[in-house]
């Protein structure tokens, strides 16, 4: 069954390439315009994964992706403006499992959703059961439990919903408490991929992790950062 990826960008020569280059490598592509029209379409036949522009009218970006996530869910990459910093850290913050600065090469983007999609696709497999992990199927770490063979994550009892990116990089630190892992090995786990993401990337995954703990612990601080050398997750 082909995959679907809908792209939504109020730039028409933007839409009208990248559809050439994904349906070029078989995907199916639907294009919307606008954030409103893309808002009834993907909510009545959601895709495998969606692209969306940060800056269009009528409806942004974000306000779309947080509508989109009231009623389904689907991995989505954000493109954001080439210098706007506050676009990628709000993008992340809004729930996006990547994102990509124009102007952009179609070649890096279809990679990224490549790397998106298979993520997607291995949690959704230990979701159903059709795979099984090599690591602890429940993982305890003093108030936090993650369930690898559900991709399912809470603290002290309450339900955290992660992203497939945030629970692979809050697994990764949970694996060895106390430990550090740098940015770097941060990144190996959660894109696998010969894929490019800078620093700032798994620096926003941290902040939108802490985030999400925080909204049900005020005092979560697990997540350690030691500066100029990376992240480690604390039980204490």
């Amino acid at each position: 069954m082909s995959v679907t990826i809908a792209l939504v960008d109020d730039d028409r020569n933007i839409l009208t390439s990248v559809q050439m280059a994904l349906e070029a490598e078989g995907y199916t592509v639907r294009i919307y315009t606008d954030g409103a029209s893309a808002l009834e379409g993907l909510t009545d036949a959601p895709p495998d994964l969606a692209v969306l522009d940060i800056k269009m009218p009528r409806m942004d970006g974000m306000e779309l992706l947080r509508r989109l996530k009231a009623v389904v869910d689907f991995p989505v990459i954000f493109l954001t403006s080439k210098d706007d910093e506050i676009d990628e850290m709000l993008g992340l913050k809004m729930g996006a499992d990547d994102y990509i600065k124009k102007p952009f090469s179609q070649r890096l983007l279809i990679e990224r959703i490549r790397a998106v999609l298979r993520r997607s696709e291995a949690s959704l497999k230990v979701k159903n059961g059709q795979e099984q992990v090599q690591d602890e199927e429940l993982m305890i770490r003093g108030r936090l439990q993650l369930d690898t063979l559900r991709h399912s994550c809470s603290w002290d009892g309450q339900d955290v919903k992660l992203t497939v990116t945030e629970f692979l990089i809050l697994q990764s630190l949970c694996q060895r408490p106390g430990h550090v892992k740098s940015r770097d090995q941060l990144m190996d786990v959660a894109y696998h991929d010969d894929v490019y993401v800078d620093d700032r990337t798994i620096d926003s995954h941290i902040k939108r992790l802490r985030k999400k703990f925080r909204a049900v612990d005020n005092d979560f601080g697990n997540i350690e950062t030691l500066y100029g050398v990376g992240y480690r997750y604390s039980e204490s």
